[in-house]
């Protein structure tokens, strides 16, 4: 029977996770265990509506302080859990120890470490936290110079918001597309182009070979010789999952903390969500660790159903969004370097409206849109399905006719 549960995490896997126990009936002892000095919260914000000024960090609350209160929850924010006994079924906060009958681990990512750039004495970021976010937006105007190191999701969507904001931006990317490895050349070529549009100075096939001081500037060296000074550096050269504490625990690890369909860990009494968690997929057949928005979400709410004795599937296909500029993207499924051999489009690819469709054979494994909303829904309803790929390029049959 379980009466009492932990959940170590400050985001929106465990937000969600506590949120759900309480309307699922669960009457039972919740602690929330958050690292930061904060109630669990949304990051996707902070690297858009937050990062414009559009939204206060407050927003991305999963719920404010006083609904923990109001729904028995023991919220301990500054609280990081550095020990763990499965055997005993005890967390440890210090010499604290706290028990347990079920305990949740959503302890997330954390950036990727540059050393280069870190031992650089240089002015120097990453963005994974309110604080990081409130940092680099205080920069924001006129006359910055802003180099980004990193071509993903993160540092594009912290490129346009420099740029709507009026900084001069430099995106530093190794490969030969941003994003190439998420969305194949033919999508990711779109989106090189859309911020080399609005300004970006976009340098791929880049090698750093150093970074230092040069007075107040942050200097960068390349392989080629040549050199770049900007005002401040964002590195966004991806994350990690944070498995500290499960490797302590003595958890199965690989890429993640490994799970089954279900959420469940290696240890009896302990589920993993969202960032962290290496799950086997139902759908896909294979393990996926997906870092974003909506997984999370699911991961939460099927973590707290299994935690309560259901036998639940983690079985959403992975979702994710992004919004630069005025150009907003919808993408559902997974399409991995190898795992599909052909791309379609659909629509007006230079107008920045378009469906884009992956496809293993006559398998869709993967749809998005971008800035055609009512197309969500087939995207939805398309993808993990067998077509007809001559339907589906031809745009005079309606996507609801594929």
């Amino acid at each position: 029977m379980v009466d009492r549960i932990v959940v170590v995490g400050g985001g929106l896997a465990a937000g969600t996770a506590v949120v759900e126990l309480r309307e699922r009936g669960f009457d039972g002892s919740i602690v929330l265990l958050a690292a930061e000095d904060h109630a669990p919260y949304e990051r996707p914000p902070l690297s858009k509506a937050v990062l414009l000024g559009q939204a206060e960090p407050d927003s991305t609350a999963v719920k404010d302080r006083q609904w923990y209160d109001e729904h028995g929850v023991d919220l301990r924010t500054g609280a990081r859990a550095d020990g763990l006994d499965t055997g005993r079924r005890l967390v440890l906060v210090g010499r604290e120890e706290i028990a347990y009958d079920a305990l949740l681990l959503a302890t997330g990512a954390r950036p990727r470490r540059f050393a280069m750039a870190d031992d650089s004495g240089a002015s120097v970021s990453y963005l994974r936290t309110i604080e990081d976010s409130a940092g680099l937006r205080s920069r924001f105007g006129d006359g910055l110079r802003l180099g980004v190191l990193g071509g993903g999701w993160i540092g594009l969507e912290a490129a346009a918001a420099a740029r709507t904001s009026g900084a001069d931006v430099t995106v530093l990317e190794s490969m030969d597309l941003p994003l190439v490895r998420v969305l194949g050349p033919e999508v990711a070529g779109v989106l090189a182009q859309m911020h080399r549009d609005h300004g970006v100075d976009l340098r791929t096939r880049t090698e750093v070979t150093a970074i230092g001081r040069a007075g107040d500037d942050v200097q960068i060296s390349f392989v080629d010789g040549s050199t770049l000074e900007v005002d401040h550096l964002l590195v966004g050269v991806g994350v990690e999952p944070d498995t500290t504490l499960a490797e302590v625990g003595g958890l199965v690890v690989d890429n993640g903390i490994r799970t089954d369909r279900h959420l469940r860990t290696s240890a009896a009494g302990v589920w993993a969500a969202g960032d962290v968690a290496n799950a086997d997929h139902p759908l896909l057949g294979r393990p996926i660790r997906v870092e974003h928005w909506d997984t999370a979400i699911q991961h939460g709410k099927v973590a707290a159903a299994n935690m309560l004795g259901e036998q639940v599937d983690a079985d959403a296909l992975p979702y994710f969004f992004t919004d630069q500029y005025d150009f907003g993207m919808e993408y559902v499924g997974n399409a991995p370097p190898g795992g599909y051999d052909k791309v379609l489009l659909r629509g007006n690819v230079e107008g920045l409206t378009f469906t884009a469709w992956w496809l293993d054979g006559d398998r869709v494994v993967a749809g998005m849109h971008a800035n055609d909303w009512d197309a969500i829904d087939d995207v939805r309803r398309i993808v993990d399905t067998t077509v007809n790929p001559a339907r589906l390029a031809d745009e005079a049959v309606a996507l609801s006719d594929v």
